[in-house]
């Protein structure tokens, strides 16, 4: 009875602690900054990202600013537009000529942009 009751204890603070570490741990957070999707977009262009990064990055919503889930939109309808689905699974490029020139506007104003906001904040 005694071994019992020992091991029931132990069983007890195991399982009673792991779910005070799953109730005390936070919800794993990922935020999308304008640095990663520049490097995204450069890669892109080069022909060097895969479909699934692609997929897994722009997929995702970007909550905390709005203009860049904005971005985010247009090149995730770049890619519906202009993508050629399985293509950089044959070493070719992820867009057509059009959706490349696109894509690359649109990196140019994004990049633009986030100089300027560097800016900015250095001045103050």
């Amino acid at each position: 009875m005694a071994l019992y009751l020992l091991v029931f204890v132990v069983c007890l603070l195991i399982f009673g602690g792991m779910v005070g570490l799953l109730l005390l741990s936070g919800t794993p957070r990922f935020r999308t900054d304008p640095e990663r999707l520049l490097i995204l977009f450069d890669q892109a262009l080069e022909g060097r990202v895969d479909e699934s990064e692609w997929n897994a990055i722009m997929g995702y919503p970007i909550r905390h600013d709005d203009y860049l889930d904005g971005v985010r939109r247009r090149a995730q309808r770049l890619m519906d537009a202009h993508g050629n689905h399985g293509r950089a699974a044959r070493g070719k490029s992820l867009l057509d000529e059009q959706g490349h020139d696109e894509l690359a506007a649109l990196r140019a104003h994004l990049a633009r942009r986030q100089a300027l906001r560097e800016r900015q904040r250095s001045v103050k």
